[in-house]
């Protein structure tokens, strides 16, 4: 049961990546550090609706 989700930046608010998480066993929103291009360094990105 796993489901897509769209990762956003918390900086610039752009919707970059896209992920796959496991419903049951992580209820909670993603949460990754990954590279933005358009602030061009890591940023934390969260996970969207």
């Amino acid at each position: 049961m796993r489901e897509n989700v769209l990762l956003q930046c918390t900086e610039c608010k752009q919707r970059n990546y896209t992920a796959t998480r496991d419903k049951r066993k992580k209820p909670e929103r993603l949460e990754l550090k990954k590279y933005c291009k358009f602030d061009r360094k890591h940023t934390v990105h969260k996970e969207t609706k």
